[in-house]
């Protein structure tokens, strides 16, 4: 059976820095494909244009200048600078006959020579997957009933650590979640570890924080994506990853948020290894 994430990010190449991908329904988050998949798709696609397996992605940024829908997608690469050791390229993803997407500058490196240390910590408690309630669990008797998206049901599974439920009643405190997330078919190379930009998609989770801050609301609200940075720090080599959620600010009807990105082992036992930190910026839209 091929994997969902390998089969999303599959790009053919169909002339000079051009490429086409074909993305399915259920990376959907209503109405429009989640924007850290599509930027996967341009990343993928970078890759594929550079053909240095010596240099990986390391920080890339996505500015989401227009919509994007699911379907066919046309992208255009463009090399900005190939070095011996550091490149940087430019995509931009968009459905054919539009004519802006979503853009994205990435910067491609080799391993250097240099220090080491994170100066960043996991939550103080980190229980086991398995014990944690599971997003597909059924909500308690009495809840509103609401459709539940393939992006949760079928591709990635959430596990919550921190923060509460959308049903529970809170006195609202800090602007922070953490949940494990796990793909169902997790996309692991032939060395082990987890396709890397696979964490962008993981990352781009971060409007959690600001509904754990402002708590239940008579407004139903959604926040899309105005940008989205990602660093790539290390080798993942874990099926389940710890996903830190943080909110720094709202206002002017926009939210500040990040998120980091731990290793910590399948069974959560192993020394936590920071994997990638992202931020980002989205707005607030309000339904009715």
């Amino acid at each position: 059976m091929a994997n969902a994430f390998f089969e999303a990010t599959k790009v053919r190449s169909t002339g000079a820095g051009r490429y086409s991908a074909e993305l399915d329904d259920r990376w959907n988050l209503r109405p429009l494909p989640q924007g850290g998949i599509v930027t996967a798709i341009a990343v993928r696609a970078m890759q594929d244009e550079l053909a240095h397996d010596e240099q990986r992605p390391r920080t890339l940024h996505t500015t989401f200048a227009a919509q994007v829908a699911d379907g066919l997608l046309e992208i255009d690469v463009e090399v900005l600078r190939e070095g011996r050791s550091m490149s940087q390229l430019r995509a931009e993803v968009r459905n054919a006959g539009t004519g802006r997407g979503h853009l994205t500058t990435c910067v491609f490196g080799a391993t250097r020579d240099g220090f080491a240390f994170t100066d960043v910590r996991p939550p103080a408690e980190i229980p086991n997957p398995i014990d944690c309630p599971s997003f597909r669990d059924p909500p308690p008797e009495g809840t509103p009933e609401f459709e539940p998206m393939p992006f949760w049901t079928e591709l990635v599974e959430g596990r919550p650590v921190l923060g509460h439920a959308p049903w529970e009643d809170y006195i609202p405190d800090r602007a922070e979640r953490a949940m494990w997330y796990r793909f169902n078919e997790p996309p692991m190379l032939n060395d082990g570890r987890l396709d890397s930009i696979a964490l962008i998609v993981l990352a781009d989770t971060m409007p959690g924080a600001v509904g754990e801050k402002v708590g239940r609301t008579e407004r139903p609200w959604f926040a899309p994506s105005v940008d989205l940075t990602v660093h790539l720090l290390d080798d993942c080599r874990s099926q389940w990853v710890l996903a830190h959620n943080r909110a720094r600010y709202a206002g002017d009807g926009y939210a500040s948020a990040d998120m980091a990105l731990w290793d910590c082992g399948d069974d959560a036992k192993s020394t936590p290894r920071l994997i990638a930190y992202a931020t980002q910026l989205f707005l607030f839209s309000f339904l009715g």
